[in-house]
Parts: structure tokens; sequence; C-alpha cells
């Protein structure tokens, strides 16, 4: 089997253990380290969380693609609700309001319904006075990670014989 050369400077670690994610990841170093918890009365995952000035587009506020990121995190979260594996399938952004940086934000995301594999959730972003900042719909796919992972599983194991 030919395998590809990596690209200088973007050589991939193996990693056994941690949680490198961008949006949620400890231990990814560039991440946004959203710590989310579960509202049990309302059903809804919640984040606490300030936006550092590295997070910039427009002057002190955040660039859209990272609050597209806090919407898509915030709805990721649902599956723990189910004890699934989804991944978005597609997903709507409303920017309503420049969203500040260095302020406390709140994001929340919820589930809308289920059809099957489909999974429809919602979120948003709120500042500290409640204003709705950015909203986001999506709908997200259940997936088999036994399946969706086994090349990757299978490359792995044949790397470490």
């Amino acid at each position: 089997m030919t395998r590809n050369k990596p690209v200088p400077g973007h050589e991939v670690q193996q990693r056994v253990y941690g949680n490198n994610c961008f949006g949620c990841g400890p231990a990814n170093d560039s991440g946004l380290h959203l710590e989310f918890h579960l509202n049990e009365e309302h059903k809804r995952f919640v984040c606490n969380f300030e936006l550092a000035q590295r997070f910039e587009g427009p002057p002190s506020h955040a660039h859209g693609g990272i609050i597209a990121t806090i919407l898509d995190e915030s709805m990721g979260k649902v599956s723990k609700l189910r004890s699934i594996i989804a991944v978005t399938q597609t997903m709507q952004v409303n920017y309503i309001r420049p969203v500040p940086l260095d302020k406390p934000l709140i994001t929340e995301g919820w589930e809308v319904g289920v059809n099957g594999r489909e999974h429809f959730r919602a979120a948003e972003i709120r500042n500290a006075r409640g204003e709705v900042l950015a909203t986001s719909t999506g709908t997200f796919i259940e997936v088999d990670p036994a399946r969706m992972f086994a090349k990757f599983l299978k490359e792995r194991e044949h790397d470490t014989t």
C-alpha cells in the first residue's frame, strides 16, 4: 500500500488518550476550551465562557467562524442526552449582533426533534444581559463509531505492527 508523504510541518502525531477537540478539548492549546454542563430541568447543555483576543474578526469582536464553531459545539453536546455519536450534516447560523471579546457569554444547545438517525438541534449565544447574539439550527446524523472509524483504526493497527 502506498502512503502519501506528510507535508513538512503537518506531521500527524497519534493520540491514544486525551481530548484534542478544538471546541472543548483541554489538550488543544489553540482551542476554545469550552466546558459544558447539563441543565437537567431544561435538558440543555450550557457553557459560560469568554473569548480571547486571538479569536478576533471585526475589531474587538469574534470571528464568524468562531461563532459558528461554538454553536456547532453546543448542538453537538446534545448527543450525550441519548448516549450517541452524531456528526453535523447541515447547520444554519444567524448572526444577530456582534459577539464581543473578553466579555462574559453563554451558549446553550438543545434537542428539537428526532427522525430515525436524524437529530434536529438548536443553539444560541447570549451576552450577560441575556440578549441573543447568534442562533443556529442543525441536523446531526447518528453514526456507528466502529464503522465510521474502522478504516482509521485498521490503519493505526497496521502502523503499530
